[in-house]
Parts: structure tokens; C-alpha cells; sequence
């Protein structure tokens, strides 16, 4: 069949058409990889942190914001609850926790990525009496005293700083006296809150969470309980790995390290597995 006139050229501007809508489709399908990976939006990273840590993990994360572009979100929680749920394959990116046992149980389980599990801080415990409280406290043993009525702790079966009060209060010989009074909290963040609203006297918390001038602050000596190494990790099963490896070099950089101390905490005095 012979194609003339107008007739050809309608047909060929069809034809042209058709190409072009291939040619799009093609490009389309070419770039589809590019645009899964790389949607426009800045990087982002989940830490599963520890309670305490949350005043100085949100500048920590501006300053690495700021520095690497890469977004930081965080799930706050007590160690316990945020190792079950890395067990659990929860979509976490890096681990900080409130102790190093957590850390290297997970770490044997194979879900922390080898070679990225390090000692990030030595928290401090104290004993913090808000302004305007009635209790009579001016010395760590006034909490044994029958006119103090509630003390807020941290659940120790989920926190390390939980289990360093019952540690420091029973080498005091202490710990049956003030039991009866004590009200738990989930985590260190309740425990304060508890204290701060007046459901209790006085709480067992973090240097961390206390600002100077916040009331009366009553630091526990070390010796009393085992120090708080706390560690922290990226989980193997990230998809994030290369940003979440920046996060943590970035915390154990100088930078990072001194930001901490400006927080309440001691650098680390040893690494695990001797690192």
C-alpha cells in the first residue's frame, strides 16, 4: 500500500511520536536507580540512645548536621528496651547506650557492625533535690531520714544508672531503708521528671540531666558502685553504614568528647576488648 500526501505525513508524525515517547520512557527507566538513592533530601540516621543522653546528643547532632549535611533523628528509651529492640530488628542506625554490657552482648549476637563498638563517655550519678522541695536533704545519707518520703529511681533491671543507685546505696547500707520510698521510673528522663513535678523529693539521675543552679545537686562517689562505661555502636543491619560511621567517629572525635564533658561526663579510661 503506497502512502502519499497528507496521508504520509500524518503517519510520520505519528511514527515520530511514538519514538519520542519511547526515547522518554527509556530515560525514565535509566535514571529510576539514580532517583531511589538520591531523592534530594539530605542524608538522615536513627541513634538509639540511652535516656541520659538526651540534652547533649541534641547539640551533638546540630554540630554533625552542620558539618557532614547528614540529618540526625533519635529514639530515646532506657539501654534495655533499645537493645530488645535492636533484637528485634528495629530500624536503628547506631546504638548509644548507658552501659558496655548491652553493647557487647549485641555485639556478640554478630548485630553490631565489627570494629565500631567503642567506650564514648563514663556517665556521673547524683542525687538531685529540686528548688522548692521539702525534703531535708543536704548530704546523700539524709535520704535514709523517715521525714523523706519519695526518692525517684530508674527501673535497674532497664538502666545502668538505676542499678548504680541500688549498687551505691547498698554499700552504704542504706538501700533497705530507702527502698520502701523509692519510685521508679522507666528510665532516667521519668525519674527526673518525677522529681521536677513532685511526685518524689528528690531523684538518683545523670550529671547530664541537671543544669548548675537547678537545685541542689549531691554527686555519688564512684567508689560506691561500678563505674558507668557507656558504649556505643553501629548496628550491622544499617543500610546507613558509611553515615552512621561518621556519627560515631564524630562523637569520639576531640570535638566530640569535649562537647560531652561540657555535659557531665568523663571521657573513657578504657576501650572494650582492650581497644
Amino acid at each position: 500500500m503506497k502512502i502519499t500526501g497528507a496521508g504520509w505525513r500524518h503517519r510520520r508524525s505519528g511514527i515520530i511520536t511514538v519514538i519520542i515517547l519511547l526515547s522518554s520512557l527509556a530515560a525514565g527507566c535509566a535514571r529510576q536507580p539514580a532517583a531511589a538513592t538520591d531523592s534530594g533530601r539530605a542524608p538522615e540516621i536513627t541513634i538509639a540512645a540511652a535516656a541520659n543522653l538526651a540534652d547533649a546528643l541534641d547539640e551533638l547532632g546540630r554540630q554533625f548536621t552542620s558539618r557532614t549535611g547528614i540529618e540526625v533523628k533519635y529514639s530515646l528509651g532506657s539501654t534495655a528496651d533499645l537493645a530488645r529492640q535492636i533484637e528485634n530488628n528495629a530500624p536503628f542506625d547506631v546504638f548509644a547506650a548507658a552501659d558496655a554490657e548491652h553493647l557487647a552482648e549485641l555485639d556478640a549476637k554478630g548485630l553490631i557492625a565489627p570494629g565500631t563498638r567503642a567506650l564514648y563517655a563514663r556517665g556521673r550519678l547524683v542525687l538531685w533535690v529540686p528548688r522548692g522541695s521539702p525534703a531535708a536533704i543536704q548530704r546523700l545519707e539524709d535520704v535514709a531520714h523517715t521525714g523523706v518520703r519519695n526518692i525517684a529511681v530508674a527501673k535497674p533491671e532497664l538502666a545502668p544508672y538505676g542499678q548504680a543507685t541500688v549498687d551505691a546505696l547498698q554499700s552504704l547500707r542504706l538501700w533497705s531503708q530507702v527502698e520502701p520510698k523509692v519510685v521508679y521510673g522507666q528510665n532516667v528522663s521519668q525519674a527526673r521528671q518525677f522529681a521536677a513535678t513532685g511526685n518524689a523529693e528528690a531523684a538518683f539521675i545523670p550529671r547530664a540531666l541537671v543544669k548548675d543552679g537547678d537545685g541542689l545537686i549531691i554527686e555519688v562517689d564512684e567508689k560506691l558502685h561500678r563505674p558507668i562505661d557507656q558504649a556505643i555502636g553501629v548496628i550491622k543491619a544499617s543500610p546507613r553504614q558509611g553515615a552512621a560511621r561518621q556519627f560515631v567517629a564524630f562523637v569520639l572525635s576531640d570535638d566530640g568528647q569535649a562537647l560531652l564533658e561540657r555535659y557531665g561526663y568523663r571521657r573513657p579510661q578504657a576501650q572494650p576488648g582492650g581497644r
